[in-house]
């Protein structure tokens, strides 16, 4: 199946994307207030010199617009000497229209009175006027490379978590928004600056829908910072967020990322970076902006650095304008783009699919939204553990029907699909696919169990469950040992995981073989592991829930589950062009238009490591040709080599 790798085509000249949300380190938000030219030029020169092409920019709303029907002319001119200096650098921006929300504090423009964003007609008419009347005004300077309707709405706009507005408000509030841009000739890219945070990609539904705004907006841009318990989760977490906002198919950049260093030490946010730049490149991100272009210190006794002082210290520079780490790495990665010449490779297609149920994003009658968090955490370990296992997997969502093709289908920890997806899985089973599922009990008393019909005969199984009682995992970890051959795990082999979860959700499902052959037994000789053939292909049951469990534990990466996913793929026939046998290392491939095969190996250990990975061809060092058959990482290292 194909892999999301879509990007932006307006303007190949600054593409990709490659920058950092900006705001000059004598002002902050009220830079330009205080506009000095000379300070900006030197900042831009940083980032050009370590090969950033582009920023984010902000008309911070309250002084842009300071009455209804007046925009601040003098501002406007200090911005149009911010473009200027973009087209001195050789660099490009992107303007955001309604910034209100800004690094943990709203503002509003003093006229607004408390009127609603999305619904008061006049207020909406506003913000419209000068989303349109900032667009006239700049629209035909080269440096501007696309618009960005808001920062952060769902923060700003009303605070989803108390009361968040409905998803036709926002859908029609963003096409007044955009439509205005285009009404007032601007041609670039546009879209919503709302950080991807709605259902399809967090299960938590803040009123902004990718779908529905997709008629209106030409790329998507997640915001992400949430944090994890494991290094290896926090590295793909960038990531895995990319391709579940790819549900659009529509480009998707990287819009906001980074780290304080007031909350991480200066080596590992040069790290935190190296990992989200290449492991979001591999997840399907075809641009980037950093949060954000320097340090503010200052500015320590203003708003909101005076009570969220961590914010003054994001930077990729310090408050001289020096490189920090982070910088380091963004120069580090553009190099390797313009390496493999990026903007003309794609992604490899996929024999694996990750299955996203429709519950994640689906607010069916009934259902709990208190079962998203399991849903996301579960499917974000799984693409963790393909990855240790060097298995490229593609999304597909069973809300559009499991579009594509493939050899094998993961549904990590999944108790909940509908009756079409049940028919659609065993009708791929029958005609040569693998179906795999772990069973998992749900994190809540009322719903315990599977919520799909016919387990029994998609597994070749009697389940053995007593209604409303969960069967208990009483070991601290699952020994799973294997009694036949399954792929390259032999009979005898043992797997171990951990065992997590609360009392709902840390439970096994008890059956007896009714067609299926156990492969494999927990330390009590019950079924750990059944596979059931079916027509061409096979189904295979986990009866344990083994994303889950590694999901509600810290610092658990790698775990056996990638050698389980491995076993999959070669019994599935799934092809790998590189694999590495090492967990620690995972390899992907992308490909040149003209047939060049680029691998990138990512290493997920504190330590150096050397690798003799296996591939359909032989490694060569990327710019001087060399073969290169044992690679060597440094601690947490990228290496990107050619395939030939």
């Amino acid at each position: 199946m194909r892999r999301h790798s879509a990007r932006l085509t307006h303007d190949p000249a600054v593409l990709p994307w490659l920058g950092a949300n900006f705001w000059s380190r004598t002002g902050g938000p009220l830079m330009w207030r205080d506009y000095r030219p000379e300070t900006v030029r030197e900042e831009l020169r940083v980032l050009r010199e370590h090969g950033l092409n582009m920023t984010r920019s902000f008309f911070y709303w309250p002084d842009f617009h300071p009455e209804p029907h007046r925009v601040d002319e003098a501002l406007c001119g200090h911005f149009t000497d911010f473009l200027d200096a973009h087209t001195e650098a050789g660099m490009a921006t992107v303007p955001t229209f309604i910034v209100g929300h800004m690094s943990g504090e709203n503002w509003d423009p003093v006229w607004r009175a408390g009127r609603d964003l999305y619904e008061d007609v006049w207020m909406v008419g506003r913000q419209a006027w000068f989303v349109s009347e900032m667009t006239r005004r700049f629209k035909d300077h080269p440096a501007v490379t696309g618009w960005l309707i808001t920062n952060e709405m769902p923060g700003y706009g009303r605070v989803y978590q108390v009361d968040p507005p409905s998803c036709d408000v926002v859908t029609a509030w963003a096409q007044a928004m955009c439509n205005a841009v285009r009404a007032a000739g601007g041609t670039q890219p546009v879209s919503l600056g709302d950080g991807a945070w709605g259902i399809e990609v967090t299960g938590r539904d803040n009123g902004f829908s990718l779908r529905e705004t997709a008629e209106y907006v030409d790329f998507v841009g997640p915001h992400v910072y949430r944090s994890d318990t494991d290094r290896a989760r926090q590295h793909h977490r960038a990531a895995f967020e990319c391709e579940l906002a790819a549900v659009t198919g529509q480009p998707v950049v990287l819009e906001e990322f980074g780290v304080s260093t007031d909350t991480v030490s200066a080596r590992n946010a040069g790290v935190y970076y190296r990992q989200t730049l290449h492991t979001s490149l591999l997840g399907g991100a075809t641009g980037w902006m950093a949060w954000n272009n320097t340090d503010y210190d200052d500015l320590w006794d203003r708003a909101p650095y005076d009570h969220h002082p961590f914010e003054m210290h994001f930077g990729i520079t310090d408050r001289t304008g020096a490189p920090k780490a982070p910088l380091r790495e963004l120069a580090a990665f553009a190099d390797t783009l313009a390496a493999v010449d990026f903007a003309r490779c794609r992604r490899t297609d996929a024999d694996a699919a990750l299955v996203v149920p429709a519950f994640l994003e689906r607010d069916y009658p009934y259902s709990r939204p208190a079962d998203r968090p399991l849903i996301f955490t579960s499917l974000h370990q799984s693409y963790v553990t393909a990855r240790a296992a060097d298995l490229p997997v593609g999304l597909t969502r069973e809300a559009d029907g499991l579009t594509g093709e493939a050899a094998l289908y993961l549904l990590p920890a999944t108790r909940q699909f509908t009756t079409r997806t049940r028919r659609a899985l065993q009708r791929r089973a029958e005609e040569g696919a693998t179906v795999y599922l772990s069973f998992c009990s749900g994190e809540h008393p009322g719903t315990r169990g599977p919520w799909f019909d016919g387990l029994d005969g998609l597994f070749g199984v009697e389940l053995q469950l007593s209604y409303g009682v969960a069967e208990p995992i009483e070991d601290d970890e699952l020994e799973m040992t294997f009694t036949q051959d399954f792929g390259p795990l032999a009979a005898g082999d043992v797997l171990r995981f951990p065992v997590a979860g609360n009392e709902d959700s840390r439970a096994y499902l008890p059956v007896v073989e009714r067609g299926a052959r156990v492969v494999a037994v927990d330390a009590h000789g019950r079924p750990a592991l059944l596979v059931h053939e079916t027509g061409a292909g096979r189904t295979v049951l986990a009866t344990y829930p083994l994303e889950h469990m590694a999901a509600r534990t810290a610092r658990v990466n790698p775990e056996d589950t990638h050698r389980l996913y491995a076993a999959l793929a070669h019994v599935a026939g799934v092809r790998r062009a590189v694999t590495v046998d090492d967990p620690y290392v995972g390899a992907d491939v992308l490909v040149h238009e003209d047939g060049r095969r680029f691998v990138w190996l990512i290493s997920q250990c504190d330590e150096e490591r050397t690798v003799h990975p296996a591939a359909d061809g032989t490694l060569h060092e990327l710019r001087t040709g060399a073969p290169e058959p044992a690679v060597t990482l440094a601690p947490w290292g990228v290496r990107v080599l050619e395939l030939r």
